[in-house]
């Protein structure tokens, strides 16, 4: 089982700064999600930036996540 989500630091840009719960830091681009049903309303920079940690996982008000295994898979680690 991977890490979960710790803290989350949305950006303008649509990406995630993560911070998971073996400290490691990484960075999640969501762009490639903002075409597919749900995810069109992270369009709204200000929608995107209401990004919170719920449960080990990224969720938004209008119920949106994304699994915490793809999040760690497919995110960048950063430099400390």
């Amino acid at each position: 089982m991977n890490p979960r989500i710790k803290k989350v630091f949305p950006n303008g840009n649509y990406t995630l700064e993560l911070i998971f719960t073996n400290g490691e830091k990484r960075t999640y681009d969501c762009s490639p999600l903002l075409d597919f049903g749900v995810f069109k309303e992270l369009r709204d920079k200000s929608y995107f930036k209401q990004a919170k940690v719920e449960y080990g996982t990224v969720t938004w008000p209008h119920e949106q996540d994304i699994c915490p295994d793809t999040l760690y898979e497919e995110s960048v680690k950063t430099k400390s």
